[in-house]
C-alpha cells in the first residue's frame, strides 16, 4: 500500500508541469493588462485592473521554479559530463524558439522593443540578446541561463539529496543571500539612484536564483513537502490573503494613473506572494497527482507547449489589437476578456501547430537523405 502523501515517481505530470502551465496562463494575462491600461481607461478600471495585475504576478518565479523541478527530476543523478548532451537537447526545445521569436518581433512588430530601438546593425544585436526586443523577452535572457548553469543545480541536488541538514543549510543561506539581494536592488535601483542604467539587473539569473534553488529542493524533499503543506493550507490560505492585501496597498500607495512599474518582482512581499502561489499550486498539483487525475494528461501536454506559446503570445496580441482589439477602446474589461481568451488560443495553437510543421519537414529530410 502506498504510504500516505507518497508522490508516484512515474505520473504523466509533475509539478513542474503544473508550475509552468499556471505561469503560461498566468504570464498572457499581464501582457493583455499591459496593452489595455495603455489606453488609459478610468481611475476604477485602473483600479481594478492593478488588483489583477497584482494576482498573477508570480509567472516568472513559478516557471523557473517548474523547470528546474522537472529538470532535476529528469536528469538526476546526472554529472558535468551529461552536459553535452544537455545543452544539446535544449538548444531545440528552448534556444531555436527564442531565437525565431525574437527575430520576428524585431523584424515584424519593432514597436513592442523596450528601452530603445534598433538603429544599426549593432543595436539590432543587443537588442536581440538583451531581452528588449518585446515586453516578455527579458525572462528569456534570464531562463536561459538557468539552463546553462544546470551542471551547478546537478551538483546542488546530489548534496543535498538524503541529507537533511545540508538541505536546511542551502535553505537559510539562500533566503538570507536572497533578502540581501532583494535590500541592494531596493536601494540601488527601484528607489535608487541606478534605475535606467541597472535595470539589466532584473534578467540576471541571481534576482530568481531563490526559485531555482527551491525547485531542486522541492524535488529531493517532495514527499516531505507534501506532508507540510497539506498540513497547513488553511494556514497558507490566511498567509496569501494577508500577503495579497500587502502587495494591493503597495501598489496603489503609488496613486494614480496605476503603473505595473511600481509591482516589481524584486521586493519581499512579491517573494512571498510568489512562493505561496507556488505552494498552492503543489497542494493542489500533488492531489491530483495521487489522485492519477485525468486531467494530467492535458496538464502535461500545456506544459510541453508552455514556452513556445509564452513566446509568441505578445505577437498574436498584437495581431489581435491590430485586427478589432483596438477598436474596443472605452470597453476595457472586454478587450481584456477577448483579446485574453484569442490570445491564449492562437499562442497554444501556433505552438503545437509550428512543432507539427517543423517535425514533418525534418522527417522529409531524413527520409530523402537516406535515399540518397
Amino acid at each position: 500500500m502506498q504510504r500516505p502523501f507518497t508522490i508516484p515517481k512515474n505520473s504523466v505530470a509533475d509539478l513542474g508541469d503544473y508550475l509552468k502551465m499556471c505561469a503560461c496562463t498566468a504570464v498572457m494575462l499581464q501582457s493583455v493588462l499591459a496593452l489595455v491600461l495603455s489606453t488609459q481607461p478610468s481611475t476604477a478600471t485602473q483600479l481594478g485592473m492593478g488588483v489583477l495585475y497584482d494576482l498573477v504576478k508570480f509567472t516568472a518565479p513559478a516557471f523557473i521554479f517548474g523547470i528546474l523541478y522537472t529538470s532535476t527530476r529528469l536528469s538526476y543523478p546526472q554529472t558535468v559530463s551529461h552536459y553535452p548532451q544537455h545543452l544539446h537537447q535544449q538548444w531545440s526545445a528552448l534556444f531555436v524558439p527564442t531565437i525565431w521569436w525574437t527575430f520576428a518581433y524585431l523584424l515584424i512588430f519593432p514597436n513592442v522593443q523596450q528601452v530603445t530601438t534598433y538603429h544599426s546593425v549593432g543595436s539590432f544585436i543587443w537588442q536581440f540578446i538583451n531581452g528588449n526586443a518585446a515586453p516578455h523577452l527579458w525572462y528569456n535572457t534570464m531562463m536561459l541561463q538557468f539552463i546553462l548553469l544546470m551542471p551547478c543545480f546537478w551538483l546542488l541536488a546530489r548534496w543535498v539529496n538524503h541529507q537533511p541538514s545540508h538541505a536546511w543549510l542551502v535553505t537559510g543561506l539562500t533566503i538570507v543571500g536572497y533578502a540581501a539581494w532583494l535590500w541592494f536592488y531596493d536601494a540601488n535601483v527601484w528607489h535608487g539612484a541606478q534605475t535606467q542604467n541597472w535595470y539589466l539587473l532584473d534578467r540576471l539569473f541571481i534576482s530568481f536564483v531563490i526559485y531555482g534553488i527551491f525547485g531542486v529542493l522541492t524535488w529531493c524533499y517532495q514527499d516531505v513537502l507534501a506532508r507540510w503543506l497539506h498540513r497547513g493550507r488553511w494556514l497558507i490560505g490566511l498567509a496569501l490573503l494577508a500577503v495579497i492585501g500587502w502587495t494591493t496597498q503597495q501598489l496603489f500607495s503609488h496613486g494614480t494613473p496605476v503603473s505595473f512599474a511600481n509591482a516589481p518582482y524584486y521586493q519581499p512581499s512579491m517573494t512571498l506572494y510568489a512562493l505561496l502561489i507556488i505552494s498552492v499550486i503543489a497542494i493542489i498539483g500533488w492531489h491530483q497527482i495521487r489522485q492519477q487525475s485525468r486531467v494530467l494528461p492535458v496538464v502535461h501536454w500545456l506544459a510541453t507547449y508552455a514556452y513556445r506559446a509564452y513566446l509568441a503570445n505578445v505577437f498574436w496580441l498584437q495581431v489581435l489589437w491590430r485586427l478589432g482589439g483596438q477598436s474596443l477602446t472605452g470597453h476595457p474589461w472586454l478587450q481584456i476578456i477577448g483579446c485574453y481568451v484569442l490570445t491564449w488560443l492562437l499562442a497554444f495553437a501556433s505552438a503545437y501547430g509550428f512543432h507539427v510543421a517543423w517535425s514533418t519537414v525534418k522527417q522529409r529530410l531524413f527520409t530523402t537523405q537516406t535515399a540518397h
